[in-house]
């Protein structure tokens, strides 16, 4: 595992200091979960911008959702 330098401001090396406590790991496995959870939620942003520009380049067509919504519709008893 690679070792790194960090710089980070004494309240937040406090802050991260007494979560990591709380959880029961070392502030290094806390670095670790934030910056994993950080890289997830980036990569689901890219996935949404790259779905947002494939509905911009070809949007729904209503009417062919209208048609497969009446096909998945279940009947009523």
């Amino acid at each position: 595992m690679a070792r790194v330098t960090l710089r980070i401001g004494d309240e937040l090396l406090r802050a991260a200091d007494r979560v990591a406590t709380k959880c029961g790991m070392d502030r290094s496995a806390l670095f670790r979960k934030a910056i994993q959870a950080y890289l997830e939620k980036e990569r689901f942003r890219g996935l949404e911008r790259r779905e947002r520009k494939a509905y911009e380049r070809l949007p729904d067509d209503f009417a062919e959702v209208n048609l497969w919504e009446g096909v998945a519709a279940w009947p009523e008893d």
